[in-house]
């Protein structure tokens, strides 16, 4: 039988809220460009003090479910397992990615009461993303929010590296990895983000396990996690804990590993401006294609172009438009 999801994500479920900002506004507010920076409530009220109301977009959001919702605009069917609050935040949330056509665990009834995770991007001059990111809810995200039956009823699985730091998070995620590999779906994992590759690597070897299917990672964090120098020395050590790899590289490209050959893939020339949700794009683009019978290097390249697309406009993800021109084009 022919599983009813292409994709069953689980991670963070954070509503996005994105400024444009200087660098000098960066550095006025102490905080760290460039990277995730996880903040507690008190921090990111202070930061948000200094930012006002002038945010660009408000969209649902969280590394895995921009993942999903790309994989669902494309025309693939994807699950997100996530918890968020019974608050307004939450409804938005809720709401969002009904809309984008991701099925969900969370209800618009079945909520518990807190304050639900928030992301503030701020996107500097040189289109370089910077996050502050307070979890709220979705810190005590566990095993219960996972849908055992959607799991078994899907091709992959796709766990996202931001529940390392979480511990009952990181649980679940080895609980639906668990139910995967009993029952033959297949573990895609994503390193997320430098910090999490730096600040919590043997949390991050226990989600890799005994391997992963497909691993996602940026070129910074395949050279951080193998401690290698050179980017295709680091592709060699990958190749030790993911059967295949998708190691993207900025303007460069992206570097894959089909369980047989590398396969360098190009990415098209763009002027970025603002390169929040490229990764995400990438992996969900590359899921879409290789559950829709697209070979490696033709994944690589609807991934590379949709991953360029995104960055030429603000906002980590296409609209259902883009996105089905993008596939038409492809053709």
């Amino acid at each position: 039988m022919v599983p009813t999801y292409h994709v069953y994500g689980i991670g963070n479920a954070l509503v996005d809220y994105e400024y444009r900002v200087s660098d000098a506004l960066l550095a006025r507010m102490g905080v760290e460009k460039g990277v995730m920076t996880l903040v507690d409530e008190a921090r990111q009220q202070e930061v948000l003090g200094a930012l006002g109301d002038t945010f660009c977009k408000r969209a649902s959001g969280g590394s895995a479910a921009n993942t999903l919702i790309a994989v669902s605009q494309l025309g693939g069917r994807a699950f997100y397992s996530c918890k968020v609050a019974s608050d307004y935040n939450g409804d938005f949330y809720y709401r969002d990615l009904v809309a984008a056509g991701v099925n969900t665990n969370i209800g618009s009834a079945n909520r518990e009461a807190g304050v639900t995770g928030t992301c503030l991007v701020m996107v500097s001059e040189d289109a370089e993303r910077t996050m502050n990111t307070h979890l709220g809810i979705t810190a005590a995200i566990s095993e219960a929010e996972l849908v055992e039956e959607a799991i078994l009823d899907s091709q992959y699985i796709y766990m996202e590296g931001y529940l390392a730091p979480s511990p009952s998070g990181q649980q679940a995620t080895l609980k639906a990895r668990q139910i995967a590999r009993c029952h033959g779906v297949k573990v895609a994992l994503t390193f997320s983000d430098s910090n999490m590759v730096r600040f919590f690597r043997k949390e991050l070897d226990l989600m890799v396990g005994d391997g992963v299917d497909i691993l996602f990672c940026n070129e910074a964090e395949a050279l951080l996690y193998t401690g290698k120098a050179d980017i295709f020395a680091a592709a060699d050590a990958l190749r030790n804990i993911a059967g295949t790899f998708a190691v993207t590289r900025g303007e460069q490209g992206a570097l894959l590993w089909d369980g047989n050959a590398m396969v360098e893939v190009p990415t098209p020339r763009v002027q970025p401006v603002d390169t929040n949700g490229a990764g995400d794009m990438f992996a969900g683009a590359f899921l879409y294609g290789i559950t829709h019978g697209l070979s490696f290097p033709a994944a690589g390249k609807l991934a590379c172009t949709a991953a360029a697309h995104v960055v030429t406009q603000f906002g980590p993800r296409l609209t259902l438009e883009q996105t089905r021109q993008l596939l038409e084009e492809m053709h």
